[in-house]
């Protein structure tokens, strides 16, 4: 007596494809997150509101905000995946993405502003979300200053810049909807602009402590910080206009160009990952597996 075979096609047909969608951010990712932009922000402004006699060198702070910024990295990620239930899948993926933008990174670096890890960096961080895309950027830039011999005391402040840079691409609307054409100019225009952003604030960290510079552009201590604005508005189209806008024209260049295909594979990868699927056992699908039968009774008198 031979047994029925039971068909599992209807099953599948009906079973919902599973989108990619980007790790949201949980309370106590959020938490983290907060923390650490407000160290950041700090970290960045402090030197505008400091007297003459303060001291201004981040060299002398560069140490202490990497070794705050270190444990606020491993809380950002710790937090997210106990929000989102997430496994070593992501953080293998995290390290993957990482290592790519750190090789990419000499690629460019120190020719006119020539650097196409930031296209990677935004595209990762509009699937990965703003959570991981933040922890993204900061190990790709830790990992490439280790790699480039890059480590001095203004890595730190890299970390945070490139951390808010990739942030802000997962923060940006439609992740679920939006997609095609318009999904790549929005991540190119938000590139674009980014790219500005980032070196703007690393001018920032540098600017305060340069000296002997034009009296229109160089930072003075302890004076208005509305009169220090203007100079260093005026210090960064003298002197960075031109290397920003060569990171930004390569970074649009390449979301354009390559964006619809790494999104696919980001996308991909994310999806067979299943970063956000929660697990759960439907009824009558092997909760109760059949006997097996014993020699010499299955029906046939054998």
């Amino acid at each position: 007596m031979t047994r029925p075979v039971r068909s599992t096609h209807p099953a599948r047909s009906t079973r919902p494809a599973r989108s990619a969608r980007p790790v949201r951010i949980g309370p106590r990712a959020a938490a983290a997150l907060v923390l650490v932009t407000l160290i950041g922000i700090a970290a960045f402004g402090w030197p505008l509101l400091a007297d003459r006699q303060s001291g201004l060198a981040h060299s002398q702070d560069a140490p202490w905000l990497f070794a705050a910024l270190l444990p606020l990295l491993v809380a950002v990620v710790v937090a997210t995946i106990a929000d989102n239930g997430m496994d070593a899948k992501a953080v293998a993926m995290l390290g993957v993405l990482a290592a790519v933008g750190a090789a990419l990174r000499p690629l460019g670096a120190g020719t006119a502003g020539l650097e196409p890890m930031f296209f990677l960096m935004v595209l990762s961080g509009r699937v990965l979300g703003p959570g991981f895309g933040f922890v993204l950027g900061s190990v790709t830039m830790f990992a490439s200053a280790l790699l480039t011999g890059g480590v001095g005391p203004w890595m730190p402040f890299q970390m945070l810049a490139m951390g808010w840079f990739s942030l802000g691409a997962g923060l940006l609307p439609g992740p679920e909807r939006l997609r095609g054409r318009a999904e790549l100019l929005m991540l190119a225009a938000y590139g674009f602009l980014g790219s500005f952003a980032y070196g703007t604030v690393m001018n920032l960290q540098g600017w305060v402590i340069l000296q002997g510079m034009g009296q229109g552009i160089s930072f003075h201590p302890g004076e208005p910080v509305a009169a220090n604005l203007a100079r260093f508005v005026a210090y960064c189209l003298a002197t960075s206009v031109g290397w920003d806008l060569g990171r930004a024209a390569l970074t649009v260049v390449l979301t354009l160009t390559l964006g619809a295909t790494l999104l696919k594979a980001l996308r991909r990868a994310t999806r067979k990952a299943a970063f956000d699927a929660p697990v759960s056992f439907a009824p009558g699908t092997g909760a109760e597996p059949e006997p097996a039968l014993e020699k010499g009774t299955n029906g046939s008198g054998g």
